[in-house]
């Protein structure tokens, strides 16, 4: 899947404590931008469903893969686009970890010539989510 943007932020906290911020779904509203609430049909795990609304519109992610206080890949489609987004957590040391996104992107059918611009669109609006997530992480 072509790749929207990657980004990775180094954030003085322990990764025990990154993962508890960056899945505590409810919360999430304060570091990703554009979603106004978020609430989960269940644990952390794969196959669980993330409901958010965005823009006034309720949209469903689905957990496609987490390997707890490692990873976890948040999916979504909406019409041809889909989009994987993962976010992974490396300790540094016991203090520090070091966070990264990855935003990919597909765009299927008559639409997909329209990629390089869902693509672009992505990395603006989700571009700076760990410069956020590093700020309300260490703000705790």
């Amino acid at each position: 899947m072509p790749t929207a943007f990657a980004a990775d932020a180094l954030i003085d906290r322990p990764a025990e404590h990154v993962w508890r911020i960056l899945t505590d779904w409810p919360a999430a509203p304060r570091w990703m931008n554009g979603v106004d609430a978020m609430r989960s049909d269940g644990p952390t795990a794969v196959g669980t469903a993330l409901t958010f609304e965005a823009r006034g519109k309720a949209r469903t992610t689905r957990i496609t893969a987490c390997q707890p206080m490692r990873s976890v890949t948040l999916t979504s489609s909406q019409g041809p686009v889909m989009a994987d987004y993962t976010y992974g957590i490396e300790p540094v040391d016991g203090d520090r970890a070091r966070v990264s996104l990855v935003a990919d992107c597909r765009v299927a059918g008559p639409m997909r010539l329209m990629g390089p611009l869902v693509r672009y669109a992505i990395r603006k609006a989700d571009g700076a989510q760990l410069a956020a997530l590093k700020a309300v992480v260490e703000e705790e």
